[in-house]
């Protein structure tokens, strides 16, 4: 199901506030070593799509909720212009793409 960017944003976003440079601080800091546990367990040269469903793995295993590939319809002056489907949704807080 495809929801609308600008109210997924708006209802992930109060209150939120940024510390040493980072929105969910904590959150961004188990991401990241989510990530860097794929990396060092698989190393690098394989496919994106790998990487991406390991990490699934792994942010479930530390107890994160994970969507993997959901749709928004992304606005522009009132009318719809395309869709932007990230690569994961951790906590519907952070937006995680593997490049």
């Amino acid at each position: 199901m495809m929801r609308d960017l600008k109210s997924w944003l708006c209802t992930t976003t109060k209150g939120d506030f940024m510390e040493n440079g980072l929105i969910h601080e904590q959150l961004s800091k188990s991401i990241i070593g989510a990530a860097m546990t794929v990396l060092n367990t698989l190393k690098p040269g394989l496919d994106e799509k790998i990487y991406e469903n390991a990490l699934v793995i792994e942010l479930t295993k530390r107890g994160h909720r994970i969507e993997q590939q959901k749709g928004f319809i992304v606005h522009y002056d009132g009318l719809p212009v395309g869709t932007l489907i990230p690569d994961l949704i951790v906590d519907d807080l952070v937006i995680a793409e593997q490049k």
